[in-house]
C-alpha cells in the first residue's frame, strides 16, 4: 500500500488498470486480509461505455 501526492512533479500520468466492485468508500478493512478474502470482485464495464471512453 502506497500513497502518492496527486500534484507531484514525479508523476506524469495515472493509468487505470482495473475497477473493483465494492460497497464502501474506504477499504481499510483489506489491510489485514490476505489471499481469497482480500480479493475484490471486478467491475464489468459495458462495451458501449468502453468505446465512448476511448474516443
Amino acid at each position: 500500500e502506497r500513497t502518492f501526492q496527486t500534484y507531484s512533479p514525479l508523476i506524469a500520468s495515472i493509468e487505470l488498470k482495473r475497477r473493483g466492485d465494492v460497497r464502501r468508500a474506504k477499504l481499510y478493512y483489506l489491510r489485514e486480509r490476505s489471499g481469497k478474502s482480500a480479493r475484490i470482485k471486478e467491475k464489468l464495464v459495458s462495451r458501449e461505455r468502453e468505446i465512448a471512453v476511448e474516443s
